[in-house]
């Protein structure tokens, strides 16, 4: 298993544009040895900011104390950048450990037009499971430009069991478009909904900066999380095939057309420690209602 650690760092920038936004964090880059692996526009929540997320691998591992070792790695990172940086508050929750330096006057000094600062540590194979079937796909990409809104409540879960609509939120459906409305559930084994969370949203960015957070429920085995991905143009098999495509990896159960939706899922041989344990993908086999 591989336990080595990664830092993620994300500076949400003011700028007009990527390049701006990038030489901004040279300096910074510059100064962890680290690599740039995404840049988006993140200006529909943060008017006029892009961010800007840079690799750092500190040449540590996780060892038999994934926690404290997660934990550790942030503050020594924290700590190297300024002493001010060291009173953030750390929270971990294995394979991850995160912490959000929300101050402009510490952040700017280091990263021009710096509003604020995202730190995660990772092990294994950054957002996906180490040591499962999934594989590292690269870098997260950038921002498609999807929107938002509504999820099924009758998908399965670890039980074999129907979900109990209860547990999710049923937004107003929304005419946004005619393509397929894209969703995706997340198993995480975890002792918090904000660390399921947390992994759950690391994996939904890979298809989309734009995931929008329908649910949380936690079952006998794991945590699971739900995301409505918007609606993309295309078949609805094409769409899932193309997002399983995006979040890379092995063990896919091929694109299976139900009455309501396309579905495809990828399921650890068995249950994790922590971590992500599931993944379900899904998009809608009929068109929305005219309004």
């Amino acid at each position: 298993m591989d336990d080595e650690l990664e830092l993620l760092i994300t500076a949400v920038v003011a700028a007009e544009g990527a390049d701006q936004a990038r030489a901004a964090c040279r300096g910074l880059r510059a100064r962890v040895g680290g690599r740039v692996v995404e840049t988006a526009d993140c200006s529909d929540e943060d008017p006029g900011c892009w961010s800007v997320t840079i690799s750092v691998r500190p040449g540590e591992r996780a060892g038999s104390t994934a926690a404290a070792a997660l934990t550790r790695s942030i503050r020594s990172f924290l700590r190297s950048l300024d002493p001010g940086f060291a009173t953030s508050r750390v929270a971990c929750e294995p394979p991850t450990a995160w912490t959000v330096v929300d101050d402009p006057d510490l952040v700017a000094p280091l990263v021009p037009g710096g509003e604020r600062l995202l730190v995660e540590a990772w092990t294994g194979a950054r957002w996906l499971p180490a040591g499962g079937d999934f594989a590292a796909g690269g870098a997260r990409p950038g921002r498609t430009n999807h929107t938002d809104h509504t999820v099924y409540s009758d998908h399965v879960d670890d039980t074999g069991d129907a979900h109990d609509s209860d547990d999710w939120s049923e937004p107003e459906p929304v005419d946004d478009g005619s393509g397929p409305r894209l969703r995706l559930w997340v198993d995480v084994v975890a002792e918090r909904e904000a660390g399921a969370e947390w992994q759950a949203r690391a994996v939904a960015s890979r298809i989309t900066r734009e995931a929008r957070l329908t649910g949380v429920a936690r079952h006998t085995t794991a945590i699971r999380v739900g995301f409505d991905l918007g609606r993309v143009d295309g078949d609805p098999g094409q769409v899932v095939a193309t997002a399983v495509a995006t979040l890379g990896g092995t063990g896919w159960t091929p694109p299976e057309r139900t009455e309501r939706a396309v579905v495809a899922g990828w399921r650890t041989p068995s249950p994790p420690p922590s971590g992500i344990s599931a993944v379900e993908l899904a998009a809608d086999a009929t068109a929305p209602v005219p309004r």
